[in-house]
This record gives structure tokens, sequence and C-alpha cells, in this order.
């Protein structure tokens, strides 16, 4: 395994496996057998309501805990300094464990720096290892870079072959902060596994374009955690540390950049609003339950 060293010095897995959208019945046994392919870093959050099976996962692994480097994100529902602070320690618990490795603030809506604040208390006693943001564009990081007690040691965005974020890289090189890719492969939209120019290269190399394009991440020194519920795809996306893309094989990828999301963008107000409606669904929900419970 190859590391990266956060700004605060802390040593993170290059590659990990996260477990977006895998479902609670599925959870235990997808991070039993990342664990058993090799894999030391989890990627979990609030939101994927799986951290509790990622948990049991952990605790029946027999892996010792300092081997694994652990990542929850905190939600937007949970934003503000006192929530945010207790949703980290349920968090826990969930998990099963007394510090996090890492913890990140999933969006950048709401109350972000009553939450931040909440973050960077926590690091201060040693809860949490290491602090970041996840979804915070370039303008947005350096903001709370800028502003806060503590900066963000990693910021997990989406980046992929067909949106590289150069430009935002190079502000969170400059701001020391890590940049972590979601979903790395861009979930295969646009023909990604298709593209001939990966097909080749992956040929030349013995590999599949989904190792092609883990290893260009990882030369880049961006770090990835690709999710999958299969340990043949797990082993498969672990086998990237055996080649090298040469300068040519790197050009040839970055010609492939289309310098846009796959997915939204935050700055859509559109989009701004579906994340504010989600958050009150939820809340409406969670208030439901509560009363159901003291009946």
């Amino acid at each position: 395994m190859e590391y990266v060293t956060l700004s605060n010095g802390i040593k993170m897995p290059i590659l990990g496996c996260g477990v977006y959208q895998v479902t609670k019945d599925e959870c235990e046994r997808c991070v039993l057998d990342a664990l058993k392919v090799g894999y030391r870093s989890i990627d979990t959050a609030q939101s994927y309501f799986n951290e509790e099976e990622v948990g049991n996962a952990i605790a029946k692994s027999g892996i010792p805990r300092e081997e694994i480097f652990l990542t929850t994100k905190v939600w937007i529902e949970h934003y503000g300094y006192e929530e945010a602070k207790a949703s980290v320690l349920e968090s826990m618990r969930k998990l099963q464990v007394d510090y996090l490795d890492l913890c990140l603030l999933h969006q950048p809506f709401g109350d972000v720096y009553g939450a931040y604040r909440a973050l960077e208390d926590l690091y201060d006693e040693g809860r949490i290892r290491a602090i970041g943001i996840s979804n915070f564009y370039a303008d947005r990081m350096i903001d709370i870079a800028a502003f806060s007690r503590i900066k963000p040691m990693v910021n997990q965005i989406e980046v992929h072959p067909h949106h590289q974020q150069n430009e935002s890289k190079k502000w969170h090189d400059k701001y020391g902060v890590q940049v972590e890719a979601w979903a790395p492969f861009g979930e295969g939209r646009g023909g990604m596994f298709e593209l001939p120019e990966l097909k080749a290269i992956g040929e030349k190399y013995g590999k599949t374009v989904a190792q092609v394009i883990l290893r260009w991440h990882l030369q880049r020194g961006v770090v990835v955690i690709p999710k999958s519920t299969h340990i043949e795809r797990m082993e498969e996306n672990f086998n990237v540390f055996d080649f090298e893309l040469t300068a040519e094989n790197m050009a040839t990828i970055a010609d492939l950049d289309k310098k846009q999301s796959s997915f939204f963008s935050h700055t859509d107000p559109g989009m701004v609003e579906w994340f504010v409606k989600m958050v009150e669904e939820r809340k409406k929900k969670h208030d439901c339950t509560k009363e159901e419970k003291n009946w």
C-alpha cells in the first residue's frame, strides 16, 4: 500500500474502499471482504445509513483498530456546533470506535462554520485524527481554510477522467488540502469503461480500464475510494501498484477531460433546493419517529 501524508503528519492510504450505496444487508460482508483483500481504509458516512454495519465488520475482522483508517462524514441536518458534535459521537458509537481517523463535512450547505468548529474541537480532544470537507468547490475550500482555526486536511470531491479538476487541484495543493476522489470511475457515465484510449493503455500493461483509471489517480496524488460489492472487483481495484503509466499515457488521459461534472453542480439553485428539501423531509421523518416512540 502507498500512503499520502496529510498536512498534520497523519498518513492516509492512497487507496481505500467506499461503501456509498451499499445496502445494510450487504455492507458488513463487503467491508469484511475488502479487509480480507488487503484494504485498510474504509469510507462511510452518516447519510449512507450503514455505519453500524461497517462497525460490525471492523469488530469481527480481528484486525487491530490502529491498522484501519476509518472515515465518516457529517450530514447537513446535523450541522451547527452542538448537533454536529453530538452526531459525530453517535457515529463513533455506531462504528464501535473511540476515535475516527478522518471526519468530513459532507456538503457545503447550512451552518457549515458551526459544524466545522465542532470538528476542530473534537480534533483537539483527540477524538478525530484528521478533519476535512467534502464537495466544497475551490472557492469554498479557500474560504473555510482561510477563516477557520484549523485548515481542512482533506476535501473529497468528484474526480475522474471526464472531470479532472486540474485547476481545483492546483488550489488544493497551494493550501495543503489533500484531494480525495469520490466516483473515481465517474460511475461509468459517458461510456467511461469503453473508451478506446483507456482500453489501449490497459492492453499495453495487461490491465483493465478500471485499473488504468485508478493508476492515473494515484500518479496524480489523488486518494481514491472505489466501491464494489464483488470481491473479485475489489481484488482488481487493489492490484494497481505493480505498473506505472508513462507521461504519454497521462497526456492521453488528460485529453479526455470534459471539464464538467458528470452528476450535478453545487452552484445550481435548483440542486441547492433539492438538498434543502431532502433535509426537511428527513427531519419530518425523524420527528414523526420520535413522536411514535414517545407514545
